[in-house]
């Protein structure tokens, strides 16, 4: 829903002149509207992903364990993933204590910094009024509303990537080696972040910067190529540090079958998740719904950012299209560049891979999508005397609202009932409105489009105050108004004691902090949730027995009987959970070891073994 001659565009943005005043107030606006929405009552989703929280206290008591990811202060094993998300948890638990508030605030604060960062990159090249609108967008996005509210670390993700397209921006508008680079150093971060998902973005910012730049094409490769040197060095140093450090002198990689992190990366967190071959997963590729082209705006998916893909897709076909003619170095095009390719690239990707996916994942998409809604949505306005302009505009607002329409009736009619007709009779008044636009006195036509405007960002605005309002607790958290999931919200528990976090009782927690300094671990126990749970609970360490799936060889049996040989483990706490279809069956071989050799006591509801006799 955009349009732009074929002309390359003024290098001060426009909507720039005049008091900067209601500017920087808007934008104040905005930021603080998206840190209440992000930050009030952020404590009644207690530890949100228990996993993440214990390896945050975990990092707050041993730095060692921080720099590993460890799940447990003793350094048994890392979380599956790299460890940045991990590093700024453990660094605020370190300042402020272990709290649900400790762990979560730096997620909110993320995502107020995403909003910014996002508005600041579309305002350089489109104006103040589309980098309002962009920010917005990406605030009042569900999935966002979630994902900055929880401590995956697709809330890290999500800012580094933004901010590391701003930085694209800056080095494309003077062909800046020096910002080019630094946005390869946040990508490379990304990777330390949530490892190759980062680098679904480095098509869009390396075409967008060898078409746009203004310099030879010489100099532009030679820029690309220190780029990509500070992408693989930014993301490859922990790598590289903890593959040169034997495996007994540091914690066992989670997510893997051989303790590495380059097959982690390249496995079970890489293409595996492309193919669906990932060796130790649970549930198998019919677990994670059905790839397609339709995957994004399907049931699982649809809610959590659908909203306005239609419209940011419109945008797209059209910048495209309209600056085909356009100088190279056209900033429009190079910001179609920029977000398009984010969006298309990420995108098909979700779509189309076979492996391990979750519907939390769009939020990575959020960001390209708000950017194209704003920077299509100003554009087209500017144009409006332009009669393609002025329906391409119209057609963003009515695509927008059926695409509403559709994804609020699939929501119970017993949530906000009024919503549904109003989006639906009041946008495509709005679409049929602003056809005559042109024709209206200004202040008419203004009229119109903040009315257009709000009504098509109501429906994913009260779907995330609702997502917002809800506690989420767990490993799969999901966005809407509907409490799912048992007592602890919407998200997470179940699969056998695969994704959800127990919660010991007074006795029990007692129990194992009680001459806990004599141990390495205060007890063991099979999966990383189970043990979260136990260990947030008691306030020590637990080792968790096979990893996130209990599919890891971490420990053997032959370790794990040398430990309790050792007396490094006081107590084992039976607990169930799925046995996997590939990788190591380890850690059911020792908790049937331990049922086996060992005398039951049962302990607030919990079987404990007490393995030190």
């Amino acid at each position: 829903m955009t349009l732009v001659a074929d002309r390359p565009v003024a290098v001060t943005a426009p909507g720039t002149t005049g008091s900067p005043w209601p500017r920087r107030i808007s934008i104040a606006a905005l930021l603080l509207g998206t840190a209440v929405l992000y930050l009030w009552d952020l404590g009644a989703s207690g530890w949100a992903n228990a996993y993440y929280s214990a390896a945050a206290q975990a990092g707050g008591q041993s730095w060692s364990a921080w720099f590993f990811a460890a799940t447990d202060s003793a350094g048994g094993i890392t979380v599956d993933k790299t460890p940045a998300a991990v590093w700024v948890m453990g660094l605020s638990v370190r300042v402020f204590g272990l709290s649900s508030w400790s762990v979560l605030v730096p997620q909110a604060l993320a995502g107020v910094g995403s909003v910014w960062l996002l508005y600041a990159a579309v305002k350089r090249w489109s104006g103040h009024h589309a980098g309002l609108i962009s920010g917005a967008a990406l605030a009042l996005t569900p999935v966002a509303a979630l994902m900055f509210r929880f401590n995956n670390p697709d809330a890290l993700l999500v800012l580094l990537l933004t901010a590391a397209a701003y930085a694209t921006v800056r080095a494309i508008e003077k062909a800046s080696v020096r910002w080019l680079v630094f946005a390869g150093a946040l990508v490379g971060f990304g990777f330390l972040t949530k490892m190759l998902q980062a680098f679904l973005v480095l098509p869009a910012f390396g075409l967008a910067y060898l078409i746009a730049a203004p310099t030879s094409v010489k100099r532009r490769i030679a820029h690309l190529f220190a780029a990509v040197a500070a992408v693989a060095v930014a993301g490859g140093w922990w790598v590289a540090v903890v593959e040169l450090i034997p495996s007994g002198s540091r914690p066992y990689i989670g997510g893997s079958q051989n303790d590495s992190v380059l097959e982690l990366t390249l496995g079970y967190n890489g293409l595996g998740r492309l193919t669906g071959d990932e060796v130790g997963s649970v549930g198998g590729g019919a677990g994670w719904g059905s790839s397609g082209w339709s995957r994004l705006f399907g049931s699982e998916m649809g809610s959590e950012v659908a909203w306005l893909l239609p419209a940011a897709l419109l945008a797209l076909v059209a910048v495209v299209w309209f600056t085909r003619r356009a100088n190279r170095t056209d900033r429009t095009r190079a910001a179609a560049l920029v977000w398009g390719l984010w969006l298309v690239v990420t995108g098909v990707v979700f779509s189309l891979m076979d492996g391990i996916i979750h519907p939390y994942y769009a939020v990575a998409l959020a960001p390209a999508a708000g950017a194209l809604f704003g920077i299509g949505a100003v554009t087209a306005w500017r144009n409006r005397t332009d009669p393609v302009a002025i329906g391409l505009l119209a057609s963003g607002i009515a695509v927008t609202t059926v695409e509403a329409w559709l994804l609020l009736s699939r929501e119970s009619d017993d949530w906000l009932p009024w919503l549904r007709p109003l989006v639906l009779v009041g946008g495509l008044a709005a679409a049929v409105a602003v056809v005559f636009v042109p024709a209206l006195p200004r202040a008419a036509g203004r009229a119109i489009a903040v009315f257009a405007l709000v009504v098509t960002l109501i429906a994913p605005g009260m779907y995330s105050v609702a997502t917002a309002a809800q506690s989420h607790s767990g490993a799969l958290p999901s966005v809407g108004p509907s409490t799912q999931g048992g007592p602890g919200g919407r998200g997470g528990g179940g699969m056998g004691g695969l994704l959800g976090a127990p919660t010991p009782s007074t006795e029990l927690a007692s129990l194992l902090a009680a001459d806990a300094q004599d141990y390495t671990w205060a007890a063991a126990v099979v999966g990383s949730n189970n043990a979260a749970g136990y260990q947030l609970g008691s306030g020590v360490p637990v080792l968790a027995v096979g990893g996130f799936n209990g599919t890891d060889p971490a420990p053997t049996l032959a370790e794990f009987q040398r430990l309790v040989a050792g007396g490094e483990i006081h107590w084992f706490i039976g607990a169930t959970l799925m046995r996997g279809e590939s990788g190591s069956d380890d850690a059911h071989r020792i908790a049937e070891w331990v049922a086996q050799n060992y005398t039951a006591t049962s302990v607030g509801g919990v079987t404990v073994y007490d393995v030190s006799r």
